[in-house]
């Protein structure tokens, strides 16, 4: 399922830049920037660079346990989906003498995002079937928030905005309980 996210969000942003800029192969890849021999990842190299930075679950108010009725009327208890926040660096991972490119690229994907902050099954066909919608908001972090990320990243810092991913939804589908159902209960009563 994140997979699918973050590869939905580069196809999207690739195919823009493909509309944009005429280009022919992708510049957009869902990769680390640094491999953890501290070398350079492979196919990350003046590309715009999607990296995930963090997962959490998210902590909006208690929704019940879906229910549905089985064959032999009794309701299905199924375990309540799980929601994460994915939080993602875009990272512009040009090389020297490419630093015009960098923000030129960059500043096209925050754009883009902007006006396309939601990624759902109506503006998006090709979101994969498991996911409802994808939300992206900027997340801001100060220097010092910045500094620290940059050092767990293992890398140098190169022009990047910060999103946090909204959204995501894992849902396993497992049956928790079985519940027989009341269907009259005035003949209940009598009994």
């Amino acid at each position: 399922m994140i997979s699918a996210a973050l590869s939905h969000l580069a196809s999207q942003l690739n195919q823009q830049f493909k509309n944009n800029f005429q280009l022919i192969e992708d510049v957009v890849v869902v990769s680390n920037l640094v491999e953890l021999d501290g070398s350079v990842a492979p196919g990350a190299n003046n590309k715009l660079v999607l990296t995930l930075v963090n997962i959490e679950k998210d902590t909006m108010p208690f929704r019940p346990d879906p229910m549905t009725r089985s064959r032999d009327q009794r309701q299905l208890q199924y375990s309540a989906p799980l929601y994460l926040n994915l939080y993602l660096m875009m990272s512009a991972n040009f090389g020297a003498g490419n630093y015009a490119e960098s923000l030129k690229y960059i500043s096209h994907a925050i754009g883009f995002f902007q006006q396309r902050p939601v990624f759902d099954q109506q503006n998006s066909p090709g979101l994969d079937a498991r996911i409802e919608k994808l939300i992206l908001d900027i997340e801001n972090l100060g220097i010092p928030d910045l500094n620290n990320l940059w050092s767990l990243l293992g890398g140098r810092y190169l022009p990047s905005m910060f999103y946090k991913l909204r959204m995501i939804t894992v849902d396993a589908a497992a049956i928790t309980g079985q519940l027989p159902v009341v269907t009259d209960l005035q003949h209940s009563a009598e009994n």
